[in-house]
């Protein structure tokens, strides 16, 4: 006997009611000395609290819930420090604990994949890392030796503010311009920028400064993706193409500096004279821990240029 169209409907209603309400109804775990918090909501935790400005919003939540306080962006929990206080417990006291940052998509794709020890995991690899930085590329003795071309660097900015006396001067780039210039110089042998024209071998200062104003954004943002993994794919704030874009513009600069340093090793007089020099050095060394590959070389090489 064929079941009434009014059961059917009852039934599929209750069957649907039933499964929303598996879906959407949050019921937290039992939780154990855990900071206070505000509720979370189904799929996104609090990431609906959380505006354009981060740190800012974080401030104002702590304000409410303390100067220790649990969030959950998306899936996975969050521990904010706000305070001196809790900082010291994070980065000092238990800092073993927290040594490592989360994968993300930002240590991924312009990281080259978590090779740049800023988002390295905490291990071999990081310790590592933090040694050379230490005896080999930012010892006192090795920064001593580069004195020479900060005073050059010093010596050509005054000498363009002189030529530019009397007339309006945006000094935030002209400082750029020589910061610039003295990291090239230190970490990769020369200057690969020029004031005007962009070739292959180049950037403009213009084609620099964007490409690092990008890398200090997208190392910042808050990609939804990260904290929703099963929605990444969407990419719905556009960030994870302007990661990979950006990646594809340091991967072409990057790739004709190791190709010039490689050249130029094969010289019979060859001497190193930059840090790009001494990573490749390092790359061949067969006595280092972890082998240190192409993506490392310019992920060291990332962190010695930001």
């Amino acid at each position: 006997m064929e079941a009434p169209s009014w059961v059917v409907l009852a039934l599929a209603w209750l069957a649907s009611v039933a499964l929303l309400s598996k879906v959407f109804s949050f019921r937290p775990p039992h939780k154990q000395n855990l900071p206070p918090g505000p509720t979370p909501w189904p799929i996104i935790g609090n990431l609906n609290l959380i505006g354009h400005l981060p740190h800012r919003s974080l401030h104002k939540l702590s304000q409410k819930y303390g100067q220790i306080m649990e969030l959950r962006f998306g899936s996975f929990p969050v521990v904010v420090a706000s305070s001196s206080e809790m900082a010291k417990q994070f980065l000092k006291t238990n800092d073993h604990l927290f040594a490592s940052r989360p994968h993300t998509a930002a240590g991924k794709y312009i990281t080259y994949n978590y090779s740049n020890i800023t988002w390295a995991p905490y291990g071999p690899y990081w310790r590592q890392g933090r040694k050379i930085f230490l005896t080999e590329l930012f010892s006192s003795k090795r920064l001593a030796s580069y004195e020479y071309i900060r005073v050059e660097e010093r010596q050509a900015f005054i000498s363009r503010l002189y030529a530019l006396s009397g007339k309006p001067v945006m000094l935030k780039e002209h400082l750029s311009r020589v910061t610039l210039g003295v990291i090239s110089r230190i970490v990769l042998g020369e200057k690969y920028f020029s004031e005007f024209e962009s070739g292959r071998s180049m950037l403009t200062v213009e084609e620099c400064q964007k490409m690092l104003g990008e890398l200090f954004l997208l190392n910042g943002v808050l990609n939804i993706g990260d904290w929703i993994p099963w929605i990444a794919f969407l990419d719905l704030q556009g960030y994870v193409k302007r990661m990979k874009a950006l990646r594809d513009k340091f991967d072409r600069f990057y790739d004709h500096v190791l190709e010039k340093h490689r050249a130029r090793r094969e010289a019979e007089d060859f001497v190193a004279k930059d840090m790009v020099d001494m990573l490749l050095r390092l790359a061949d060394d067969p006595d280092v821990e972890v082998k240190l590959t192409t993506d490392g070389i310019k992920g060291f090489t990332q962190v010695s240029v930001i």
